[in-house]
C-alpha cells in the first residue's frame, strides 16, 4: 500500500519502520524536516510539504502529540482533508479526547481511530496493541496495514470509542506510576533501602505487569523516555474531562493529573513519566 506517515517522533519512527518492513510504499513528513534520516535510508520518501505527503498516499496516519497538532494537521486550510481525494483513508494513532475522534470522523469520509498501546520498541517488535475504530467499510481496507503492524487488534464500530479506550487504558499505568512513587516514599521514609524496596514489591503481585516495566525507572529515577510528564498530564486531563462531560467525578485522576504538571514544570524534554518520582525525593 501507498502509506503516508505523518509526525516523526519515536513513536510515528517505530510505526513508519514497522510499515517499511511490511513492504508498504512509504512516505514520511514532519513539520520540522530530517527528523528520520534513517528511514529515509530505508526507503521512505520525505515529503516537502504535507500537501504533497498526503497526495502520495492511500493511507494517511498521524501520530502527533496532542489535539491542536492533530485538528490542524487534519482541518487546517492546507491539511489532510483540504488535500485528500476521495477514496483517502485518514488513521489517526495520537492519544487524542474522544471528541475531537468523533469530529473527525463526521468530517473525514473515511476515517479511522487507531491509537496504540505499548512502547515505541513494541511497535517495532510488533507486539504492540493496537486499538481500532471505524465502520467496517473503513477497517476492511487497512487490514493489509494492520497485518504489517500488529498481532492484536481490538475493534470498534465507531472512532471515539477507540479513543476512549485508549484513555482508559492509559490512566491505569499513570495512577500506577504514581502510587508506586508513593510506596517507595513511605518505605524511605521509614528506613527501608532501595535494595530493600526492590526486594519487597519487585515481584510483588500487587504491582501490574504493565508497571513493573517501569519499577527501576521510578526507584532510581532512570528511564528511557518515550512518554513525558507533559503528555501524562494531558491524558489525564482527557480521562477527566470524559467523566466530566458524564456528570461524574475522578478525584484521584484529578490529584494525578496534578502530580504530573507539577513535574512536568521542570522536567527535561527527554524526562519520561517516570520523574513523578523526584517530587517524593525533595
Amino acid at each position: 500500500m501507498d502509506v503516508t506517515v505523518i509526525g516523526m517522533g519515536r513513536m510515528g519512527q517505530a510505526l513508519a519502520g514497522r510499515l517499511l518492513e511490511g513492504g508498504h510504499d512509504l512516505t514520511i513528513w514532519n513539520r520540522t524536516a530530517g527528523r528520520a534520516p534513517d528511514l529515509v535510508a530505508r526507503g521512505a520518501t520525505e515529503a516537502a510539504s504535507l500537501a504533497a505527503a498526503v497526495s502520495a498516499a492511500a493511507v494517511v496516519v498521524t501520530c502527533l502529540a496532542e489535539d491542536d497538532a492533530v485538528r490542524t494537521v487534519a482541518l487546517g486550510d492546507d491539511g489532510i482533508v483540504a488535500a485528500a481525494g476521495p477514496d483517502l483513508v485518514y488513521v489517526d494513532a495520537s492519544t487524542i479526547s474522544p471528541q475531537l475522534s468523533r469530529e473527525l470522523g463526521e468530517r473525514v469520509p473515511r476515517f479511522a481511530s487507531m491509537p496504540v498501546l505499548g512502547s515505541p520498541a513494541q511497535v517495532a517488535s510488533g507486539d504492540a496493541i493496537f486499538l481500532l475504530g471505524a465502520g467496517t467499510d473503513v477497517t476492511g481496507s487497512l487490514e493489509p496495514l494492520l497485518a504489517s503492524l500488529t498481532r492484536t487488534v481490538r475493534r470498534y464500530p465507531q472512532p471515539a470509542l477507540a479513543a476512549t479506550a485508549k484513555l482508559a487504558s492509559n490512566l491505569l499505568l499513570l495512577d500506577g506510576v504514581v502510587a508506586l512513587a508513593e510506596s517507595f516514599a513511605v518505605g524511605r521514609a521509614g528506613g527501608l533501602s532501595d535494595d530493600q524496596l526492590r526486594e519487597l514489591l519487585g515481584e510483588s503481585p500487587m504491582v501490574a505487569a504493565g508497571l513493573k516495566n517501569r519499577f527501576e525507572g521510578v526507584l532510581t529515577g532512570d528511564q528511557d523516555a518515550w512518554w513525558t510528564p507533559g503528555l501524562g498530564a494531558k491524558d489525564a486531563r482527557l480521562a477527566l474531562e470524559v467523566v466530566e462531560a458524564a456528570g461524574g467525578a475522578l478525584p484521584a485522576t484529578a490529584a494525578v493529573r496534578d502530580v504530573f504538571e507539577r513535574t512536568a514544570l521542570s522536567a527535561a524534554h527527554d524526562d519520561d513519566i517516570t520523574a513523578v518520582t523526584r517530587l517524593y525525593r525533595q
